[in-house]
């Protein structure tokens, strides 16, 4: 009778694996126990510094429950306000998976934001004049963080792991948990925003609304109206005078009216310009770097100087990344944002999906015995929102890259999507509507 085939080499591999994801497990665990205590220790040193002001107070104070001006000023100087929100936002995402992480992923997105009557008397009056405006800016509180805690690094999704300064991301989880979008303002009806390009979920906190204005809030608008500054004032003669790059021409007077659409800038933008004034604004981005590059080619000897500005100005080697023209001199990023290490996914849909997303029916539809959007006006901006959200990989890292599931579950307005990802796409397979229970929940 042969012996049994001894197995040992298998089960010391096994035990090995499951040893590695115990150590993981583990070391998880402790950077949450460690986080918790620091929040506690936070929120403790919070409680204190609150009841110690309390102890301070005159008896007399405590009858009245709102703090006099003084006492509010001071808590004014000191940054420690109360904050209200005016609203709560009614969105196409109820939950945070599969909810773009940024506004211009998905620009089919739709919401509304009902100001709150308990924050002024008469709502709609606090929104007179903007419409005006085609797109605002809110400020929200990030209430899905599930935890207070934070870190000095994060490790944002689109740099797959790599860790950066939370200051330099836009992550969540941050000191204050207040977040900012920029949002299109398809219209107002009383105290109810309509919204379009939006990030955020069902019943997000608002704390603020301000219009946004190019003129103040564009680096390229600023830029322009600099230039226009300190232009000298053009001759009032008909004669022709030669161009220099050394002179700069008065350009076009900007309109004094709100600008009703948000101008991105192309690599085509300069072509589509019209106008003389308008050639000698692109002749003046040419001098400016036609002066970068002679900055770059110049040696070092050449701008050795005896001034100690000067000679700080000489230790910094300019690299030809450096050379910026068009819109690209208007602001400056990361390089990672633009070019980041995770590419866009294909997105594709079976013809199940395809079947199954075309019963719905759009908002406005009376059709009672299909399932209809609340918020999307079709099934055909129900697949650009889809598209929008899967090319741009809503996985975490962790899910990305150490997962063995590659099936995906989110929702959008109405529907609940089933999708599975593969190496560069991701493909739909399945679209069906939120059961009711979930419907009474989002509502």
């Amino acid at each position: 009778m042969s012996s049994p085939t001894c197995s040992c080499a298998e089960h010391v591999r096994k035990l090995t694996q499951q040893a590695s994801v115990m150590r993981r497990e583990i070391k998880n665990l402790r950077q949450q126990m460690d986080g918790a205590i620091r929040a506690h220790k936070k929120q403790m040193s919070s409680l204190q510094s609150t009841l110690t002001g309390y102890k301070h107070q005159e008896p007399a104070h405590s009858v009245n429950s709102s703090p006099a001006p003084a006492q509010i000023r001071q808590l004014l100087e000191q940054g420690r306000i109360h904050t209200i929100p005016i609203g709560y936002i009614n969105s196409c995402f109820a939950v945070k998976n599969g909810t773009p992480r940024q506004p211009t992923v998905c620009s089919s997105s739709r919401a509304s934001l009902k100001i709150q009557p308990s924050v002024f008397n008469n709502p709609e009056h606090s929104l007179v004049g903007l419409e005006q405006y085609s797109h605002i800016w809110i400020i929200f509180l990030f209430h899905k963080n599930g935890q207070m805690s934070y870190k000095a690094k994060v490790k944002p999704p689109r740099l797959n792991g790599r860790r950066v300064g939370v200051y330099s991301t836009r992550s969540p989880h941050r000191p204050n948990a207040l977040g900012l979008t920029l949002a299109k303002l398809e219209g107002i009806t009383e105290d109810t925003l309509h919204l379009s390009g939006v990030d955020m979920i069902a019943g997000t906190p608002v704390l603020d609304i301000k219009p946004y204005i190019p003129d103040y809030d564009s680096p390229k608008t600023r830029r322009d109206d600099t230039n226009r500054e300190y232009r000298p004032a053009s001759p009032s003669t008909d004669s022709q005078m030669p161009l220099d790059l050394d002179e700069e021409a008065n350009g076009s007077e900007r309109s004094s009216e709100p600008s009703s659409e948000i101008r991105a800038c192309s690599s085509g933008a300069s072509a589509e310009r019209f106008g003389s004034g308008d050639v000698t604004d692109v002749l003046a981005e040419v001098k400016d770097y036609v002066k970068q590059q002679q900055l770059f080619t110049e040696s070092p000897e050449d701008r050795q100087t005896d001034s100690p500005e000067c000679a700080s100005v000489t230790t910094t080697r300019l690299s030809s990344s450096s050379l910026k023209f068009g819109c690209e001199d208007y602001g400056t990023i990361a390089a990672w944002v633009r070019a980041p290490p995770v590419s866009d996914l294909d997105v594709r849909f079976t013809a199940n999906a395809e079947q199954e997303l075309k019963e719905f029916v759009p908002c406005d539809s009376t059709d009672r015995t299909r399932p209809k959007f609340r918020f999307l006006k079709g099934a055909e901006e129900a697949v650009e929102a889809i598209r929008g959200i899967l090319s741009a990989d809503p996985r975490s890292v962790y899910r990305r890259t150490r997962c063995q599931d590659r099936l995906f579950f989110f929702t959008l307005d109405t529907a609940d999507i089933t999708c599975w990802f593969g190496d560069g796409f991701a493909e739909v397979v399945r679209v069906k509507p939120m059961q009711r229970e979930e419907l009474t929940n989002v509502v």
